[in-house]
């Protein structure tokens, strides 16, 4: 803990503080690769890295130039020394896909270039309310010319395949020849991850190859195919220019398709490149369909110009906010963090029903563009509680995903039932580690999870009959594969994963078999309650999965008779079976330099120690809150953070969370600052190679189930508020039940505001609260 708390007070904030913005002043080599993650942009489907567009010549290992596909992957076979049945067979990794962004710029013969000439001023600004990237720039050339260059920056949240840039051109001090080159470049690789696999692929080479192109005046267009997985991929821009008469002249060499305007300007003549992009493969429509679709696309757009497209993005974030803000006042690098973090979560989440949350967003290739449990545990409350309908969105891709879980659990030697893979994009298992990847079996419950979240927030019956209980039960069932009794009647799951990284393939982790406790009891309640409430619909998914009228009861028995461990001597929830045996870490006498620990020590070395890569047990404290006495969180707190080194950014929050219930306000503060803050200030040193979406998450659970003490439990919601001593007051909403909530909590008290729906009831501290239409707003104290 001190290891962290260390490391952070020494960081120093980036960026001007700003609520609503990042801005940067100067231009710098040193943090180019980490700014090219924190000003991308995104939808939830393009993810634009922010390199300039004129590109980068700086030094090398400074700059990785991504434009990225949520969902869109190539194949390669994973390449095993030493096979084994059952082990993953194929990998899936997200694509650098072709930079459409490029825009040269000459002043006669020379290019327009940060790091040539001089910089008289530079400004960059990422408005959270805009989704706009704002670049201004006064530049004078080695030979002394003069310009100013203005570009604004957008990718659609309205329409998922398209993104525009404007870049205007304003010469100061010169008249003569301009050119801008707008350029659509295919050859493009990926990020090789060397001896770091949370960097990007094994895959070295081009994934791409060319199969056609389409060039005329304004339009250009790039046919590409994956060699694996067979997608075909459209990449097009259209762009025109205004403000001056030039000829245009369109080229090809090899896979880069340029356009160049060329004018004779004025000093002081203003001229504008407006770029127009897109994308579309035929993981969404059929091939014959991609190439008109994609030049709909664009001269729709084209039509309506960039401000139509600028103030649909403000529309639509205005709505966003409206819902997902969260103000804090006292702390101005909080606010900014938050905000920040919200922001990016809204552009990295797949809202389509077909893809997912990356561990990185769309903002680079850590994890090859994997989706994670982490959806599920850590980025799904916040969707669900400000935006449910991306919630549903989320279950339904678990949902497409059914078919391929099936498959793995047949591969896994279970008869019936459906295993989720750990890291997958289209549905298997990518995972070729799989004491670290394939034995977490808790994902299952994870989801399961995430589903009884919904229907508690939402009572959506009509996703539930359609999609979740078939989920609930096909999962439900592998427990009863993997699990048995033992000879004291308890119900053992042995040789499985928890989330803790660091200790693998042990028997009965707490986190899982109390998860799957919880998973195999609402797995029953679901067939119960369709039996007697929807018997047809019921009978119908019993039909498709071949559920066996006993099953039911066979889950309330595992259930009940679940093995939780627990040391009586320490009183404390033993993390598994052999936890509490094995030698505690020598923290003491580890250097700073060889965390994390999973890049210094071979994983049976830390296999055989007592250390956490992050929250296991804590985690269970939060997710099964009413399953625990605050006495029992207290201890086990204790005793887990004595031991957890933190190397995953998913730990931190989780800590923060369960140190507020317990009272380790300042304990409890110091973690949630390690999160809200993890990537603008790089507290994990590799956030260049994406952000960490679930952290980013993370911080709004600080918020909400930290220091408002907010819990769900059997249906109904709670609130147990606290107010940091650093904050004046803070500020968040809910939807819950069909109702939008507002909670304000300043000192000594908290204010309830219902803003939609008829009525909402809850608890504050224990006590009942009923919001209606004729008194929507209540105040209630605390100590």
């Amino acid at each position: 803990m001190n290891r962290i708390f260390k490391e952070y007070a020494v960081q120093q904030h980036t960026y001007p503080l700003d609520a609503w913005c990042i801005r940067e002043t100067s231009f710098d080599t040193d943090s180019h690769f980490l700014d090219e993650t924190l000003f991308a942009l995104g939808n939830g489907y393009i993810g634009l890295r922010g390199t300039g567009e004129e590109g980068y010549s700086g030094p090398a290992g400074t700059s990785l130039d991504g434009t990225y596909l949520n969902g869109f992957y190539e194949s390669e076979p994973i390449q095993y020394p030493e096979a084994a049945y059952g082990l993953a067979k194929v990998n899936q990794f997200m694509l650098n896909v072709p930079n459409a962004k490029g825009i040269e710029l000459w002043l006669e013969d020379e290019r327009f270039d940060l790091l040539a000439g001089s910089v008289q001023s530079y400004e960059r600004v990422l408005d959270f309310r805009t989704g706009v990237l704002t670049r201004t720039v006064e530049w004078t050339s080695p030979q002394g010319r003069g310009v100013k260059v203005r570009s604004r920056r957008l990718v659609c949240f309205e329409n998922k395949h398209l993104f525009a840039i404007e870049f205007e051109v304003t010469p100061l001090n010169f008249a003569g020849r301009v050119r801008l080159v707008s350029s659509l470049d295919g050859a493009v690789k990926n990020q090789e991850a060397g001896d770091d696999p949370r960097v990007g692929s094994a895959v070295s080479g081009q994934s791409l190859r060319m199969v056609g192109h389409e060039q005329n005046v304004g339009f250009a267009a790039l046919v590409q195919r994956t060699h694996n997985s067979g997608f075909m991929l459209v990449s097009a821009t259209d762009t025109e220019l205004t403000g001056a008469d030039a000829t245009i002249e369109i080229a090809q060499v090899e896979q880069r398709l340029t356009q160049t305007y060329e004018l004779q300007a004025q000093a002081g003549q203003r001229v504008v490149l407006t770029k127009y992009g897109s994308y579309f493969s035929s993981r969404d429509y059929a091939e014959a369909e991609l190439m008109w679709r994609s030049k709909d696309t664009l001269a729709t757009a084209r039509a309506g110009g960039f401000d139509e497209l600028r103030l649909a993005q403000e529309q639509y974030l205005a709505d966003f906010w409206q819902q997902a803000d969260v103000q804090i006042a006292g702390d101005d690098a909080l606010q900014q963090g938050i905000h920040f973090n919200q922001f990016h979560l809204l552009q990295s989440v797949g809202r389509d029903g077909k893809t997912n949350i990356s561990a990185k967003g769309v903002t680079g290739e850590g994890y090859e563009g994997h989706y994670f449990w982490d959806t599920e545990i850590y980025i799904f409350p916040f969707f669900l509680y400000s935006k449910p309908e991306i919630a549903r969105k989320l279950l339904e891709y678990r949902y497409a995903g059914l078919p391929k879980a099936r498959e793995r659990a047949r591969q896994m030697s279970h008869a019936t039932g459906a295993l989720y893979p750990w890291r997958t994009i289209a549905g298997d298992e990518c995972s070729a580690y799989f004491p670290a990847g394939t034995a977490q079996y808790h994902i299952n419950a994870d989801i399961a999870y995430s589903i009884k979240l919904y229907m508690e927030a939402t009572g959506d019956q009509e996703y539930l009959v359609k999609h979740g209980a078939e989920i609930v039960m096909e999962t439900a069932r592998i427990w009863m594969g993997i699990g048995s009794y033992d000879r004291e009647g308890r119900f053992c799951i042995n040789q499985v994963t928890g989330p803790d990284e660091y200790t693998a393939l042990v028997n009965n982790n707490y986190y899982t078999n109390a998860m799957a406790q919880m998973h195999l009891n609402f797995a029953a309640s679901i067939a119960e309650q369709l039996q007697a409430q929807a018997p047809s619909e019921f009978a119908r998914i019993a039909a498709a999965t071949a559920l066996d009228a006993g099953e039911p009861a066979a889950w309330r028995r595992a259930a009940s008779l679940m093995n939780l461990p627990y040391d009586d001597a320490l009183q404390i929830h033993a993390q598994d079976d052999s936890f509490l045996s094995k030698k505690v870490w020598d923290f003491a006498n580890t250097p700073k330099e060889n965390y994390p620990l999973l890049l210094n020590y071979h994983p049976m070395v830390i296999y055989r120690h007592q250390v956490c890569k992050q929250a296991d047990v804590v985690l269970a404290l939060l997710l099964l809150s009413d399953q625990f006495t605050l006495e029992d969180k207290r201890r086990d707190f204790d005793y887990y953070e004595a031991v957890t080194t933190h190397d995953s950014s998913l730990s931190s929050c989780i800590f923060s969370i369960i140190a507020a219930e317990v009272g380790y306000q300042d304990k409890a503060y110091d973690y949630f600052m390690e999160t809200a803050r993890l990537d603008l200030d790089d507290t994990h040193g590799n956030t260049h190679y994406g952000v960490h979406t679930a952290a980013m998450a993370g911080t709004w659970m600080g918020v909400a189930y930290g220091f408002a003490g907010m819990r769900v439990v059997g249906g109904e919601l709670h609130f147990a508020p606290s107010l940091p001593k650093q904050w004046q007051h803070y500020t968040f909403k809910i939807h819950f039940k069909g109702a939008l909530l507002e909670v304000h909590v300043k000192p000594g008290r908290a204010d309830y505001r219902l803003l939609q729906g008829e009525s909402l009831h809850f608890t504050h501290g224990g006590e009942p609260v009923a919001l209606t239409l004729s008194q929507p707003t209540q105040s209630r104290s605390f100590a």
